[in-house]
């Protein structure tokens, strides 16, 4: 007999924060709870291809929240299409055994071309003049208005940037609900980011990171209830811990200062040069994948990385293959941030020549993670509070606005929390927690996800 599934990826969950959450611990004490090992690295989007695929990133090819796409020249990062990720995907095995399975994915990434039933994800308007307004995507077509007429426009804004907070989550959680009232999916994919703020912001020991965690569970309690009362399982994990840090590494300007790499100049801005560069990293949290050119750098690139302050493992092809991040789309080494530490995608040396987009929510166009965007300018947030609402003001008079609100330097020295590394501490693990007890194991390696997902729907037998 086939069973329901309803999988959340409750992002940054972890046993700590998990004591504040008594509605979703209670899936636990109906069932189980397990240590997730994750895949190196432990961010976003890796974890998610993994979880889906069972493979690791040499694999399925996600070795990042982005990469330096090499065939283009160009970094990108947050891409969206379902066809950049590789391997057989949870669903797909599942329709081997029962060709009429049917999938909802409410908000996990690389959704938009995927082969599932229903589709939810973020993705703003952008207008012909430059403005982004929010707005999500969704097939089929009609879903949009349906969900958009009940719970109002998707809040693009409080699902990352300074705003980023518990309505993204809150709209989420309810679209998966008339999701599954409406067409009573097999799998429900839905994924729930509200714990990723503050714990960036402020870190796991901060108190505002207890109260995000008791906010969600409310949040979270309605949908749980609609999954119990469909008859669901109910699993519940988490991509990667987030850990305290304190330093942001430079690495890019480490590279710069050995004239590795070269910047190009416009209107008194410079933009990395990945064309002629002779090395540069693509900063991920904390880990960051390192381009080089000419393969008799390598030796010294890393040599310089390895004494880089922050700098935990330099991983060469060896490192890359023995985590599994042996592929193509990888830089030629790859870093480790030590515990504390964390990588910026920074490249300029002063910031009176950072490109506009740098002091701008934009995470397209940055060459690197930033989670300075979750700050109002630190070094004088009461000023870019005002220029955020002389922005909104202009942009509801229909006029072009930059929303310039982030923080350099003093931005980067704000943060507190970051994930990438493996963990160190059982306490700080990504956790799955499962309704259904005959899938009971005390620790799973994320690569085994998916065959436990099958197990569970009925569909394969893989545990003892």
């Amino acid at each position: 007999m086939m069973n329901k599934l309803v999988v959340l990826d409750v992002v940054g969950l972890t046993p700590r924060l998990l004591a504040h959450m008594p509605r979703l611990r209670a899936v636990a004490d109906r069932g189980f709870s397990a240590r997730l090992d994750p895949v190196l690295p432990a961010v976003t989007c890796s974890a998610q291809a993994t979880l889906l695929t069972g493979e690791t990133p040499a694999g399925h090819g996600v070795v990042g929240n982005g990469w330096y796409f090499r065939d283009l020249g160009e970094v990108l990062l947050w891409r969206q299409h379902h066809a950049l990720v590789g391997g057989e995907k949870l669903w797909q095995a599942a329709r081997r055994h029962h060709p009429g399975f049917t999938v909802a994915n409410i908000c996990w990434w690389y959704a938009m071309g995927a082969d599932v039933d229903w589709t939810v994800t973020p993705r703003p308007i952008y207008r012909a003049d430059g403005r982004k307004e929010p707005d999500c995507y969704t097939d089929p077509p009609e879903l949009h208005d349906e969900l958009t007429g009940a719970l109002g426009t998707f809040p693009l804004f409080s699902y990352w940037g300074p705003g980023a907070g518990l309505a993204s989550s809150r709209w989420i959680c309810q679209a998966a609900q008339r999701v599954m009232a409406a067409h009573d999916p097999d799998l429900t994919l839905v994924y729930v980011p509200h714990l990723d703020y503050d714990l960036q912001r402020y870190g796991p020991a901060d108190p505002r990171a207890a109260a995000a965690a008791a906010e969600l569970d409310a949040v979270l309690d309605p949908l749980l209830r609609a999954a119990t009362a469909r008859g669901a399982t109910v699993v519940a994990l988490s991509e990667y811990g987030i850990t305290a840090v304190q330093r942001p590494v430079d690495v890019n300007r480490a590279l710069r200062a050995e004239g590795l790499l070269r910047v190009y100049t416009q209107d008194g801005m410079e933009y990395l040069d990945p064309w002629t560069s002779r090395a540069f990293a693509v900063a991920d949290h904390q880990i960051a994948h390192v381009y080089v050119r000419r393969p008799a750098d390598v030796p010294q690139v890393a040599k310089l990385l390895t004494d880089l302050p922050g700098v935990a493992e330099v991983l060469d092809a060896e490192g890359l293959r023995r985590h599994g991040l042996n592929h193509p789309r990888s830089g030629e080494v790859v870093l480790v941030a030590e515990p504390d530490a964390w990588f910026t995608y920074y490249y300029w040396l002063d910031d009176a020549r950072a490109p506009d987009f740098a002091r701008l929510v934009d995470i397209h166009r940055k060459p690197g993670y930033d989670p300075a965007e979750l700050f109002f300018d630190p070094s004088g947030p009461a000023a870019a509070k005002r220029r955020a609402a002389i922005a909104l003001a202009r942009k509801k008079l229909g006029l072009r606005y930059l929303m310039n609100v982030v923080g350099l330097d003093a931005g980067a020295r704000a943060v507190r929390g970051s994930h990438g590394r493996l963990p160190d501490d059982a306490a700080d693990a990504p956790v799955l927690l499962c309704s259904d007890a005959s899938g009971e194991r005390s620790r799973l390696a994320a690569t085994e996800v998916k065959a436990l997902l099958l197990e569970l729907a009925g569909l394969e037998r893989t545990g003892p």
